[in-house]
């Protein structure tokens, strides 16, 4: 069924509700040597804007401040209707070792900045950006938890962070009373699905809507890229372009160029571009709530947009599932088997010891 922007979807287990594509402002400003200028970045706002949309993600550090900046200027006429998302943990400052991760005074001092930044008295959806495996979890939920109550913010949710430890802060969070985290961003794409194999459906279970980012792969899925890079991974250059960036990733590799190929075919079917089916691919998962488009340029958001009207066959589906297939590991290839299935349904005799 084909979908507009103000197809609105709940996120994760809060009466929130936000549009099923995101719009990324790791773009607005060009700080980080690629991007776009004050003017450009308005027209992306205000063309996602008039299709209905309402999801914006930024983070505290986006091009050094100006993701925030540009948004806290664009917002001012219309910030209550809409749904803005920051992050915090990565700020940072020399020679103050409490600056920067997800202890209680970097998550307050961040918050303080986002909202200075964004020229609003509340966020609306506050992430963990990155976890740090050293902060008490009882520490950062129950600073989250008084942000909350302070009304600075609205909804916690959490990125980059392993499936134990976020399905293991849900349930503190549960028995404390304290606020629950209502959405996970994490990377997903054709080409990185290892989402699927304990962060996606832990989501789905402890209720936290999926808002992945890099759902085209860092344009890898668009042909932005050919075979002909391959030989210049190795030398790549690190000058601060995203081509740079891409490159030293390492996701230019023969798997993923046949992932691309299969997307180039079934775009073609469809006549559509290939940033149109990896997108809507993402947005097919019944565990995905928004991906996070990343345009640079008008041209670049209507194409995107232009996944929400793509429709697959069967046949379309199974081969971009066939060309991008991971190993789901121990458990989960060991439940899906037919020794596994016959242990569930019974079919067994299994001696229980005591």
């Amino acid at each position: 069924m084909a979908l507009t922007l103000d197809t609105y979807r709940l996120l994760g287990r809060s009466g929130l509700r936000v549009s099923p594509l995101a719009l990324g402002a790791a773009t607005f400003g060009t700080e980080w040597g690629w991007g776009a200028e004050q003017d450009e970045a308005r027209k992306l706002f205000d063309l996602y804007i008039e299709r209905g949309g309402n999801f914006i993600d930024t983070a505290v550090t986006y091009t050094d401040g100006s993701s925030e900046r540009l948004l806290g200027e664009f917002t001012r006429d219309n910030r209550e209707s809409l749904v803005l998302a920051t992050k915090y943990t990565t700020l940072r400052r020399a020679g103050d070792p409490n600056s920067g991760g997800p202890h209680r005074k970097n998550l307050f001092a961040s918050v303080e900045t986002s909202l200075r930044q964004l020229r609003t008295d509340y966020i609306d959806l506050l992430y963990l950006h990155v976890w740090d495996s050293t902060t008490p979890v009882e520490e950062i939920l129950r600073g989250m938890d008084d942000l909350v109550r302070q009304g600075k913010v609205l909804h916690v949710a959490i990125s980059n962070t392993p499936a134990w430890q976020v399905s293991r802060m849900q349930a503190v969070a549960d028995l404390r009373g304290w606020s629950p985290l209502v959405a996970l961003q994490i990377e997903y794409s054709l080409i990185e699905r290892t989402g699927e194999r304990d962060l996606i459906p832990m989501a789905r279970e402890m209720g936290l809507g999926v808002v992945p980012y890099s759902p085209l792969a860092g344009g890898v899925l668009t042909g932005k890229y050919s075979r002909d890079d391959l030989t210049s991974t190795h030398a790549a250059v690190d000058d601060g372009t995203r081509k740079s960036v891409t490159l030293a990733n390492g996701v230019l590799t023969e798997r993923n160029f046949a992932i691309v190929d299969a997307v180039k075919e079934v775009a073609t079917e469809l006549g559509r571009t290939r940033a149109q089916v990896g997108l809507a691919w993402t947005l097919r998962n019944p565990g995905v709530t928004a991906p996070i488009i990343g345009a640079r340029t008008p041209a670049q958001l209507e194409d995107n947009l232009g996944a929400l009207q793509v429709e697959f066959t069967a046949s379309q589906l199974a081969r971009l599932d066939e060309a991008s297939a991971i190993g789901l590991g121990i458990p989960h290839d060991l439940l899906a088997n037919d020794f596994g299935r016959s242990l569930t349904r019974g079919d067994m005799k299994v001696e229980t010891r005591r």
